[in-house]
């Protein structure tokens, strides 16, 4: 059974039993749908910030939902045509043992390949993880129509001065071949070096109001949204407010 209700001048079909379970959250949804598809102002890259504890507890069930919401999150996104999303994990190292931290990295990284295998898209995971040679790891998975431009970047712990650390030594053993000259370093050798080449429209940081170090160099102009809602309890509606609240920003990219 349908029924309608105007909107703006519109009449709106609702299922009903949507709006029988909750009619004020059902119709603002629809309204800040309907605001984000008719703005000009896309969300190119979205970069989510989680905490390891998100994603990963001794609890299955708790785990569980984690990766769940993970899961449902991205497809969130692509129903905005947001195509390219990066997703940073913290990893607390000070004080962890190595073999747990060894063994944390190990369950995410496995965790996370499941839960995203049946995704359509061009799939990157990153770790930092604490063997010595080297401390960057990258899993690829390629889908057979990656040709339709949506990325998803995983990265485990793998954060900005980590980034910057490998770019500096790449280059450094440029200038020592000869490749390039000191004098020739610029921002696009710079960037040329990067893990993650592209700089998030937007980014939300859930359960927290603390920045990370994730994608330092690419973010300088990138804008933040904060929410104190836990990740488990993140909800579309969360999505859809960060994204419209982003589309009333004026960015001045560093004017």
């Amino acid at each position: 059974m349908l029924t309608y209700f105007p909107l703006r001048g519109a009449r709106v079909r609702i299922p009903l039993p949507a709006l029988m379970l909750n009619p004020i959250s059902y119709m603002y949804e629809r309204i800040l749908k309907r605001g984000i598809r008719n703005s000009p102002i896309l969300v190119n890259h979205l970069l989510l910030v989680l905490d390891e504890t998100d994603l990963l507890s001794d609890e299955p069930a708790v785990t569980a939902k984690g990766l769940e919401k993970l899961r449902h999150f991205i497809k969130w996104c692509h129903a905005l045509k947001i195509d390219i999303i990066s997703v940073y994990i913290g990893v607390i190292r000070d004080g962890m043992d190595k073999k747990l931290l060894e063994k944390a990295y190990s369950h995410l990284m496995q965790h996370i390949t499941k839960a995203l295998s049946k995704e359509k898209a061009s799939i990157a995971i990153y770790a930092d993880t604490p063997a010595p040679e080297p401390p960057y790891v990258k899993i690829i998975n390629d889908v057979d129509d990656a040709s339709n431009g949506k990325k998803i970047n995983i990265s485990i712990g793998l954060g900005g001065r980590s980034e910057l650390t490998k770019a500096i030594k790449e280059i450094a053993k440029r200038v020592k071949t000869g490749e390039i000259k000191p004098e020739e370093i610029d921002e696009k050798v710079i960037e040329s070096e990067l893990i993650f080449k592209s700089e998030p429209s937007l980014v939300i940081r859930s359960g927290a109001t603390r920045l990370t170090d994730f994608l330092l160099w690419q973010s300088v102009y990138s804008e933040f949204y904060f929410t104190d809602v836990n990740w488990v309890n993140f909800r579309k509606i969360d999505l859809l407010r960060a994204v419209r609240d982003f589309q009333w920003r004026e960015r001045r990219f560093g004017r």
